[in-house]
């Protein structure tokens, strides 16, 4: 098996979708699928998903596609789909109060185990089940977490970044429009929601069927 370090980030961040679909496909009740048929579905195309694939050894056979429920189990592992992965969400906001609501109910290996805000409104207090605390006992409740959500004020974006990091968070998910300033150990992906619908719009526009003929 390839090891981690070697793979693309591209084909990295493609692995949920192919976990998305290959367990789709298990509950119908499919036991193979074609590089075709993954390719209509997470909208990549054939040569890429093989190529993909390529780099985690021989997945399928030529003339008989892959096989669903070993093609899931690998992915599975590889995923650490097993494993439980606690996170800490910061900012019970708008999208944060969605988040702990929401709690990534379809998905049994993340769960949201606590927030924190500094509004007197929201600290001791619960929400979806999730107890919230004041950020300034950040360190006291974190415990071995390892991952964080951050959905804060973008001003606020950095100091409280600073905060988690001290506090052995290696890896943000960033709903801020901030840059975050981190050390190299430490991994952030950001999501800016605004940039996001501006490209869809972009590109509905001048790619679409009517805008290429």
């Amino acid at each position: 098996m390839a090891e981690h370090s070697k793979i693309p980030q591209a084909t990295a961040k493609r692995l949920p979708l192919y976990y998305r679909f290959l367990n789709n496909l298990h509950l119908q009740g499919k036991s193979r699928v074609s590089s075709k048929e993954l390719s209509e579905a997470v909208k990549v195309d054939s040569a890429t998903i093989r190529r993909d694939f390529s780099y985690f050894g021989a997945l399928g056979k030529k003339g008989y596609g892959y096989n669903v429920e070993h093609l899931l189990d690998f992915f599975r592992k590889t995923l650490d789909q097993d494993e439980i992965t606690s996170v800490v969400l910061i900012g019970v906001g708008n999208l944060g109060t969605a988040f702990l609501n929401y709690n990534f109910k379809k998905n049994n290996n993340t769960k949201i185990e606590m927030a924190f805000d500094t509004s007197s409104e929201k600290v001791n207090k619960e929400m979806g089940g999730i107890p919230i605390y004041h950020i300034d006992d950040l360190a006291k409740h974190l415990g071995d977490i390892k991952t964080a959500i951050l959905t804060v004020p973008g001003l606020e974006a950095q100091s409280i970044t600073e905060k988690l990091v001290e506090a052995g968070v290696g890896g943000i998910l960033n709903f801020t429009p901030a840059r975050l300033t981190v050390p190299e150990d430490v991994r952030v992906h950001h999501i800016d929601l605004a940039v996001e619908l501006q490209s869809l719009i972009y590109f509905m526009k001048h790619y679409s069927p009517e805008a290429e003929e």
